[in-house]
């Protein structure tokens, strides 16, 4: 069995916020699977599916970005997931350029709150994540105020296709493994916007 997590804030005021793209992937997942990230379990929304013939679970932590490792840890307990190979965590990243999709493991937090919450409740900093660009075009005073404020028309317009991209590399390591998912997704650049 696999998790994939995806980080964000509970509550329609952070729907549409660059902190809460791990949220928008896993509904997208659960959109193509055709399941509702609805049941709760561990302080978590969750829906169960299945991605090629493997057992999954999709998840987002009703904790807040901060807290997510309280609702992952117990996520893990419960369904008996080694975060090495069965968790798969979908995270904002300020660091990286806005719609760059970026396939890591066994690195720090780097500053992201989500992800070190995950790592301390854990134990553990070796586990798959999906790290997708959110940095500003501008520098911003204050990243956190950013992070939480609704992206703006031309981010919403690149959105889809960097959802997209994030859902099938989350398929892409249940499927055949996060090495596999690197060399495929750690290249690519995204795509000129149309329009």
């Amino acid at each position: 069995m696999k998790l994939i997590v995806g980080l964000g804030n509970p509550g329609p005021e952070y729907e549409l916020t660059p902190h809460n793209l791990g949220f928008l992937v896993v509904d997208r997942i659960a959109d193509e699977q055709k399941v509702e990230v609805r049941n709760r379990q561990c302080r978590a929304l969750t829906a169960r599916t299945v991605i090629e013939q493997e057992q999954v679970i999709l998840a987002k932590p009703e904790t807040f970005m901060n807290l997510s490792g309280a609702a992952v840890r117990e996520l893990v307990s419960k369904l008996e997931i080694v975060p090495e190979t069965d968790l798969i965590v979908i995270q904002d990243e300020l660091d990286l350029p806005f719609g760059i999709l970026r396939i890591h493991r066994n690195r720090s937090s780097a500053g992201h709150n989500g992800i070190e919450s995950i790592i301390n409740s854990l134990g553990t900093k070796d586990f798959p994540r999906i790290r997708i660009g959110v940095a500003p075009e501008r520098k911003v005073e204050d990243g956190k105020e950013y992070l939480l404020s609704p992206m703006r028309k031309a981010q919403l317009k690149m959105l889809d296709p960097i959802i997209v991209d994030a859902a099938e590399a989350a398929a892409m390591i249940v499927k055949e493994g996060p090495a596999v998912a690197m060399q495929r997704f750690n290249r690519r650049e995204p795509e000129e916007s149309s329009g």
